[in-house]
């Protein structure tokens, strides 16, 4: 337990990320036991790795500072997904929030491409036009300034109604997307950040010309950035109490063909026994046996059955006549 303390003592008071020889060294612990520590204050969250394998305090610190409504940290501990969402589209990556009315952006990745890259750090933009800045207004987490929605582009959102029409899409599908609004030809999506109360704290955003981000690839950018915002908001501790789809509904079950839902004025329909199994299929000398046991009347089908019983004698003198000389003998005398 000592070990273990000091090896978390030495990541949390590191400056940065610290390297495994250096935490070997620094606390006088065989390699061997350094790595099985580790380990196992990896697997309890108290401690992660970066990409380059360098420990760091992990996310139940980060979910401890939070608790405050602390943000510092934030930029850090959400680097690794802005890197992986960049990995994956190749486009601009931003983590923004809300401050004084405007978006303020305080993490990017940039572009592996030259046409449509841009340093939108320091840069303060606009809320209704960014879809940081709509994913931010959707959930509470930003609020606009009193006055007329300023003008960017011919595509710019200026009515207030319009602009709270388009804020409810965005809750319902989970993200927000702008073409042209911001800049002419800037496409961008954007999801949300949540913190572990439940309430967004930042928005991450994919951007880029809209020669790249055509309308047919929005789908797959708006996934992944979907999946990399949750992934962040679970290391901020969120939870979320149920499957969500857009707004949070609850997706809705299919009901089984065999059990529908009654109509009004229907009683429901009882469960359905499953069918009885087949019997197996017997040889060719059972099937045979079978059919002279059961005689013509039987091998008749249900016709047969529904003819007069006054038919019978005529029926067993015909099975008598089909029967092999040896077993009618043995009949009349088991008769005698």
């Amino acid at each position: 337990m000592d070990r273990a303390a000091r090896l978390l003592t030495e990541v949390v008071h590191a400056p940065g990320a610290v390297t495994f020889t250096e935490l070997a060294a620094a606390t006088g612990l065989a390699k061997s036991t350094t790595s099985r520590l580790l380990l196992a204050l990896e697997r309890n969250g108290l401690v992660r790795r970066d990409d380059a394998g360098r420990f760091q305090p992990g996310e139940m610190f980060v979910r401890f500072a939070w608790r405050g409504g602390a943000e510092a940290g934030l930029t850090e501990v959400a680097q690794p997904f802005l890197d992986e969402l960049g990995r994956d589209t190749g486009e601009t990556v931003n983590l923004g929030v809300g401050r004084g009315g405007v978006v303020e952006q305080i993490a990017q990745v940039d572009s592996v491409y030259v046409i449509g890259a841009t340093n939108w750090l320091g840069r303060a933009v606009p809320l209704h036009c960014t879809a940081i800045g709509k994913v931010l207004l959707a959930y509470g987490a930003a609020k606009l300034r009193p006055g007329r929605l300023e003008r960017r582009t011919e595509q710019t959102i200026t009515s207030r109604a319009a602009l709270a029409a388009e804020l409810a899409a965005v809750r319902q599908r989970g993200y927000a997307v702008i073409d042209g609004e911001l800049e002419p030809g800037l496409v961008a999506v954007a999801a949300p950040v949540y913190r572990d109360s439940g309430a967004v704290v930042a928005a991450l955003s994919v951007s880029g010309p809209g020669t790249r981000l055509t309308p047919p690839r929005i789908a797959d950018v708006a996934a992944a950035c979907m999946a990399q915002a949750s992934a962040l908001s679970a290391v901020l501790g969120h939870r979320p109490e149920r499957p969500a789809h857009g707004n949070g509904a609850p997706r809705l079950a299919r009901a089984s063909p065999a059990r529908r839902a009654p109509q009004p004025g229907q009683s429901p329909q009882a469960p359905q026994a499953p069918p009885a199994p087949r019997a197996a299929q017997a040889g060719p000398a059972a099937q045979a046996q079978q059919a002279a046991q059961a005689g013509p009347a039987a091998r008749a089908g249900p016709a047969a059955s529904a003819q007069p019983t006054t038919q019978a004698p005529q029926a067993a003198r015909a099975q008598q006549a089909a029967q092999p000389p040896q077993a009618a003998q043995a009949q009349r005398e088991g008769a005698a």
